[in-house]
């Protein structure tokens, strides 16, 4: 069932509306917008019926706050108001309302109009999931068409896809950088993260099919992936109307390899100068590396990828990243164990 906030000081109009109401919506009675704040930290309604004559904080002010926070600014909000003037409504539509209801309204034109804005607003759900399925599903043929010329790291994408979201959410669940993070869209940045070695596609078969360590010279050419990666991506941001994807996507590939310590390429950035897209991606892709196989190398232990990762906290990574890291390493032991088997249970929903 539809959940619906009805945000009024007046208690017989709040009363009149609740009854009005229920059944056809689950409805959460809400005397002041103080109260519907507190309440929306625990609950996303799907539509917001907000009187405009709240004490404190009015329903206008309420809405300005509304539309300033990404999480909460898509909400549908429906403002109310006994006292009508044009200046209001105009006021109200500047700031995002979906309509505007005149008290005392009738409730079977109510209910239509709330059906209506709430059939709107799951339409346009639908077509951003189905734009961000469309983006995933072009991302994981590129990264796939990358990966299948670089049969040294075969599966390389695909594993730190995995080991990035279990990472991720030990930083979402520690709370480290909060702040910057609680902008990001997971739905959006997770899979873009699989094109951080899209760079590789200009790179000689050569080189990268190689069975054999690389020549100094030959790794500097590897290196140039960093900002050939961004080079493409920026190719394909100029002809994208949103790019919000392929803004996280870029920071990926472009700044992986950099290292805390400013000992890094391709800029040699030093500390949170580097995105922090590259810093996490950096822990994973090394990780990988460490206990993967390699033609010119035997595969580490998950022990010894750990204690290596650990020395060099503060050096090549964050060290709060590698200390979140640390936290749930025994998770990334037990999924490089069973890959074939967790694979289903880390699949990206979108």
């Amino acid at each position: 069932m539809k959940k619906i906030f009805v945000v009024d000081d007046n208690d017989a109009s709040l009363t009149a509306t609740q009854y009005a109401l229920v059944g056809a919506y689950d409805v959460y009675p809400v005397k002041s917008t103080a109260k519907m704040f507190n309440l929306l930290s625990r609950i996303t309604p799907d539509l917001i019926l907000l009187d405009v004559n709240m004490p404190l904080t009015d329903g206008f002010e309420a809405l300005q706050i509304l539309k300033q926070d990404d999480k909460m600014k898509l909400i549908p909000v429906l403002l109310m108001t006994a006292t009508p003037d044009e200046t209001s409504e105009l006021r109200g539509f500047e700031l995002g309302i979906h309509d505007f209801i005149i008290k005392p309204f009738s409730i079977p034109v109510l209910k239509k109009r709330i059906d209506r804005h709430i059939e709107t607003d799951q339409t346009i759900k639908k077509s951003r999931q189905a734009v961000h399925s469309l983006a995933n599903a072009i991302v994981r043929v590129i990264s796939n068409m990358v990966e299948s010329r670089d049969k040294v790291t075969d599966g390389h994408i695909e594993r730190t896809q995995y080991y990035l979201k279990i990472l991720v959410g030990e930083l979402v669940r520690r709370g480290t950088y909060a702040a910057e993070m609680e902008e990001w869209d997971l739905g959006l940045i997770l899979p873009s993260a699989q094109l951080h070695d899209v760079g590789k596609i200009t790179i000689s078969d050569l080189i990268l099919s190689k069975p054999a360590k690389l020549t100094a010279e030959e790794f500097e050419r590897i290196k140039i992936h960093c900002d050939e990666g961004e080079r493409i991506i920026d190719l394909i941001c100029n002809e994208a109307i949103d790019d919000g994807f392929l803004y996280h996507a870029r920071r990926f590939a472009g700044y992986h390899h950099e290292k805390w310590d400013g000992t890094g390429y391709p800029r040699q950035l030093l500390g949170e100068a580097i995105p922090l897209e590259g810093r996490i991606m950096a822990v994973v892709d090394v990780y990988d590396a460490l206990v993967s196989e390699r033609p010119y190398k035997t595969p580490l232990t998950h022990k010894q990828a750990v204690e290596i990762i650990k020395d060099e906290s503060g050096k090549h990574f964050d060290p709060q990243i590698v200390e979140a890291f640390l936290g749930i390493a025994d998770i990334f032991y037990v999924f490089n164990s069973s890959i074939d088997t967790l694979t289903e249970a880390f699949t990206f929903a979108l």
